[in-house]
């Protein structure tokens, strides 16, 4: 088990890598057609196993064809990122769709709609809290 300052680390740095291969190195169509932005990484104490954690931007079907050419470039993606950083073994990679940024843009929706919504709350007497 690796200390949880260098599996941090080592998340880092797969986030840094794995972000310009998405940006730089992936030539799959179905990858550059949604905008794609790496959020999180999560990676095994045996640093074994790394999460990628990926929002994507863009309609439903954009959203599924990217993720389907995400998993296709596990295999490069990995491969690259044995090159680049200098590891005993290169962990495996599994990308996950992150919808936080989604799900807090809409809560964020709610609250701006209850807040409009609001009936105003009425005005106390001013003569009521002027001291005497």
């Amino acid at each position: 088990m690796a200390p949880p300052r260098r599996v941090e680390r080592v998340a880092e740095l797969i986030r840094r890598e794995v972000s310009q291969l998405l940006v730089h190195n992936i030539k799959d169509e179905r990858v550059g057609n949604g905008m794609v932005s790496v959020t999180d990484v999560i990676v095994s104490g045996d640093l074994q196993h790394a999460k990628i954690f990926v929002s994507i931007y863009g309609t439903d079907e954009v959203r599924t064809a990217t993720m389907a050419g995400l998993k296709a470039a596990t295999g490069y993606v990995r491969s690259e990122l044995g090159q680049r950083i200098r590891l005993r073994r290169t962990p495996e990679v599994v990308f996950v769709e992150d919808r936080s940024l989604e799900r807090g843009t809409k809560v964020l929706s709610l609250l701006n709609d209850l807040e409009r919504n609001r009936p105003p709350e009425p005005l106390e007497s001013v003569e009521s809290e002027a001291p005497l």
